[in-house]
């Protein structure tokens, strides 16, 4: 999930730190989902991100092609 965040985020030009203050979250929780770390955020989480960059949920959750 991690690299789908990354890939809409980038292609929309946002930065991680622009991320997490839109979607209203701390720097630190989008670098350890982006990364990783945290593997399976929880879905409150995930659908504010796909609010943030204008996708479904399941555009996170499937793998990027």
């Amino acid at each position: 999930m991690g690299k789908n965040i990354k890939k809409y985020r980038e292609k929309l030009e946002i930065s991680q730190d622009k991320l997490s203050k839109l979607a209203g979250m701390t720097f630190h929780t989008i670098t350890k989902i982006e990364s990783g770390a945290t593997p399976d955020p929880r879905i409150e989480i995930v659908k504010k991100i796909a609010d943030v960059l204008g996708i479904r949920i399941d555009d996170l959750i499937h793998p990027v092609k």
